[in-house]
């Protein structure tokens, strides 16, 4: 009977480890809860554009700030408030992911991908 609690014991373990990874996936694809990024702004959120110079001149959000994301760690004492909420963009969301990554590992603790720059302007407008 010790063996069989045992066994359920690591089965049950397991699944939950399972399901843990399965959520992570899912968040990290976009399947996750659904982040109101126009209450966000409302609210006084920044929108951090992480592209490089050349491409925020060719179109940008009104209003957002650009710190291209290989400059990023270099500039995080623009952001003094660590609890601030920070929307992050970029072309198509890959730079954005780094530079949430890079501001949640630095004590920001309210940071969002926002993926591409043009569908978050269209989720904001």
């Amino acid at each position: 009977m010790l063996q069989w609690g045992n066994l359920v014991r690591r089965k049950l373990s397991s699944i939950s480890i399972l399901n843990k990874m399965l959520t992570a996936i899912k968040n990290l694809l976009g399947f996750g809860p659904k982040t109101d990024f126009s209450a966000l702004v409302q609210e006084g959120a920044i929108i951090l554009d992480v592209r490089s110079k050349g491409e925020y001149a060719s179109g940008h959000i009104k209003g957002s700030i650009n710190i291209p994301v290989d400059q990023l760690s270099g500039n995080l004492g623009k952001f003094k408030d660590k609890n601030k909420t920070i929307i992050t963009c970029c072309a198509s969301g890959m730079r954005s992911a780094s530079a949430k990554g890079i501001l949640s590992s630095n004590g920001y603790s309210r940071v969002h991908n926002g993926g591409s720059w043009m569908r978050l302007s269209q989720k904001i407008n």
